[in-house]
Formats: structure tokens, C-alpha cells, sequence
């Protein structure tokens, strides 16, 4: 005899009340149907489409894609598989290294303590790092080095205008700047030993100034860089699947990374000499961060809303909006490209007609990761986009685009 049992209304009521209570008052994304947030489910389903075939042609093992339109979550969608090995399947929960979409969050932080009125951005790095004091700049192709012209600011380490070069540069290799197995403290050594490739605020140059953020962050804060990022922005945020290594308890979550060789077949491959499975020495404020889609929706939607998410603020409106439009000089714009700047969020910021990447609008801003991941926010049309793969390289055949393109198709209105 099979027994009914009816929840009735109240009781229903106490058990969401309690669900969400559980959540600490963590803030929520509304899910919502794509047609409440004047999108296509039909269409939408082409973008799914377009995942799925990237998966049966064996260029990725699978992606976890999500969309928010008007401050809803309308598309989360997982497909193929976490990997090839175990056949675990992508699930909304899938966890993938996000590299250099760390250094939004990273921003965010220093934003926070300039709020704060404890850091300035016009504040020389050396004030809060003394070993920057005697960097020099090398004179190209001489092997003599000088002093730079000025001091490097924060808001070169911002810009990347600050004269350092990329953890994966040939200097940077050879002089070992840079290890996951140092702490921030012995990085800031390595990295002021290297000299600098140019006098500070005279180009782009992407590079390791975002974890060197991180430690700023740290003397400033008096507060470790992963316990400050979790506190004040992850925790605040409900982003409960993000940090900078995955503990034993969620480790079946983490999607293999694969390489494609040149016989065209992927097969697993560990970036790093330190796992994101064991918490690295190094708190990389540039490349550290684990995380989820649905999670970096939560942070991206924060940006969107200029600062806040569920009624937790993080900045004020007018420090995110200085933070996501191109901050760079017209000369050193004109030398990047001249149609993408850079913000003060560490993003990308479309400033004229012609960007063929995965941002097209003027006003849109975003960046991506070295193992396949990117997000976009384009407040034109209130919309974040997030797609998470784990692939080198990070981009095959365009998928950001062709994924992105699909997205802005399912726009009706």
C-alpha cells in the first residue's frame, strides 16, 4: 500500500524559508524561462547545439556555458564530460581553473581597500612593498639596466602599464620568477630582481602585476590574500564553489584539462607543479582561482548591478563604473589595438567598432582564462555570459565566439 503524504502551504513556506536560511543570507541570481528575460528558448538551444558538437568532434571534453539577462538566470546549461577517464559528467557544479579571470577578483579587492581610503591608486608600489624600490628598467637590447622614470603606481599594476613582464616570458622562465611552491613575500623578491621591460606608464603589457596586487593586499589588509578574497568578496557573493585549491571533499567536482596534440587528440594535461588539488604556497591574485559558472555569473552580475548583488554591496556605483571603461592613455590605447582598452577591473573594455573577439559591443567588458574559460558583461543589453572549458588551446576553432554569437541570436526583445 503506497502512502501520500501532502505538503501542505505553510509547512512549504518553512521549508524554503529554512533552504534559504541555510544559505547564510548568501545573495541569489532569479532563475527565470528566457522568454521572461526577452530571449529565445529556441534559440538558445542552437548555443547548446554548438557545445555539443564541439564535444562529439573530440575538441573539448565538455563545457558548463550560463547566461544572465536583466539581472536573471535564464541558461546553465553542462554538457560532454568532466573527463574522458572517470565519465563524469559536467554537472552545473563542475569546477574549472579560471586563471586569469582571477584578476577581476583581484581588482575588485584592491578596489575595495581604495574605498577604504588605505590605498591610493597615485600610491607607489614601493610603499607597501619596499623591495620595489630598486627595480630598474633594461635598455633594449644593450644588457645595461637604468632607473625606471618613475615610480611604478597601483594603478599601473591595474593597467598593466607598470613595465613587468608575463609569468610565462622567456625572463621570466629563465630567471624562475615565478612558482606555485613560493610564497607571495619570495615573489615579490623574484620579480623586482627581473628588471622591468619598459619605464612604467608607457605600454600594455599583460603581466604578473596582479599577483603582486595580491600580496599589496595582504600587507594592507593584515589579512592573508586567499582569507581577505574569501571573506570579503566570495563568502559576501554566495560564491561557495570558489578558491584557490580544491579540497578533498570536492576534488571528483574537477574537470580534467586536455590538450589537443598534434595527432588531434586530447589527452589529460597538469599545467602546474603544484595541483589545484592541494593548496599551493603561491596565492596568485593573476591565475589562483577555482571556480564555477554559475558562481562567476554571481560575481559578473555584481559588476552589472554596479557593485551590488541581492542587496550586498561590495563597491560603490562610481568606483565600478571607473572600473569597467578603458582606463589606458589615447597613445598607449592606439598601441593595443586602439578598439579594446583596458579597465581598472583587469578586463577588456570595447571602445570602437571592429573587435572581433568574444566582445563586440561598445561598453562591453570582460576577460578569459588560459584553460578555456571567458565571461562578458555587456550592460547595453544587461547581459553575462559565462562558458567553462578545460583546454589547451583555450579557444578551439572560436568556439568563444561561435558560442557567443549564438547567445546574442537568442535576443528577441
Amino acid at each position: 500500500m503506497r502512502t501520500h503524504i501532502r505538503l501542505q502551504v505553510p509547512a512549504l513556506i518553512l521549508a524554503v524559508t529554512l533552504a534559504l536560511t541555510s544559505l547564510h543570507g548568501a545573495p541569489t541570481i532569479p532563475r527565470a524561462t528566457p522568454e521572461a528575460a526577452g530571449m529565445s528558448t529556441e534559440r538558445l538551444q542552437q548555443a547548446t547545439a554548438i557545445l555539443r558538437q564541439y564535444v562529439a568532434d573530440r575538441k573539448i571534453s565538455g563545457a558548463v556555458a550560463a547566461v544572465a539577462r536583466r539581472g536573471k538566470l535564464i541558461y546553465l546549461e553542462p554538457v560532454g564530460l568532466q573527463s574522458f577517464d572517470s565519465k563524469a559528467p559536467m554537472t552545473e557544479r563542475s569546477l574549472f581553473r579560471i586563471y586569469s579571470m582571477t584578476k577581476a577578483v583581484t581588482a575588485v579587492a584592491v578596489m575595495m581597500l581604495v574605498e577604504e581610503n588605505r590605498i591610493q591608486l597615485t600610491d607607489p608600489a614601493a610603499k607597501y612593498l619596499p623591495e620595489f624600490k630598486s627595480v630598474m628598467v633594461q635598455e633594449g637590447g644593450t644588457g645595461a639596466s637604468r632607473r625606471p622614470s618613475r615610480d611604478i603606481t597601483i594603478q599601473d599594476l591595474l593597467l598593466h602599464t607598470s613595465g613587468l613582464s608575463h609569468r610565462t616570458s622567456e625572463l621570466y622562465r629563465r630567471l624562475q620568477v615565478r612558482s606555485r611552491s613560493i610564497a607571495l613575500p619570495q615573489f615579490v623578491v623574484n620579480i623586482t630582481k627581473a628588471p622591468l621591460l619598459e619605464d612604467p606608464g608607457t605600454r600594455f603589457r599583460y603581466s604578473e602585476a596582479t599577483t603582486v596586487l595580491g600580496r599589496v593586499v595582504e600587507v594592507v589588509s593584515k589579512q592573508s590574500f586567499d582569507a581577505f578574497v574569501t571573506t570579503r568578496i566570495l563568502q559576501p557573493l554566495g560564491m561557495s564553489d570558489s578558491a584557490f585549491w580544491v579540497d578533498a571533499s570536492a576534488r571528483p567536482r574537477l574537470t580534467t584539462v586536455y590538450q589537443r596534440g598534434q595527432d588531434g587528440v586530447l589527452a589529460p594535461f597538469e599545467i602546474e607543479e603544484v595541483p589545484f588539488t592541494e593548496k599551493p604556497a603561491l596565492l596568485e591574485g593573476a591565475v589562483g582561482l577555482v571556480s564555477t559558472a554559475e558562481d562567476f555569473v554571481r560575481f559578473s552580475q555584481m559588476l552589472l548591478n554596479m557593485g551590488e548583488l541581492g542587496g550586498v554591496r561590495l563597491l560603490k556605483p562610481d568606483t565600478v563604473a571607473a572600473m569597467t571603461v578603458n582606463a589606458l592613455p589615447p597613445a598607449i590605447l592606439k598601441d593595443k589595438g586602439g578598439n579594446v582598452g583596458w579597465g581598472l577591473a583587469n578586463v577588456d573594455v570595447v571602445v570602437a567598432e571592429g573587435s572581433r573577439g568574444y566582445l563586440t559591443a561598445i561598453g562591453e567588458y570582460g576577460w578569459d582564462g588560459s584553460a578555456g574559460t571567458f565571461f562578458s558583461v555587456d550592460p547595453s543589453k544587461e547581459l553575462v555570459v559565462t562558458l567553462m572549458t578545460q583546454n589547451l588551446p583555450a579557444n578551439p576553432e572560436q568556439l568563444r565566439q561561435r558560442f557567443k554569437a549564438a547567445v546574442l541570436a537568442a535576443i528577441v526583445n
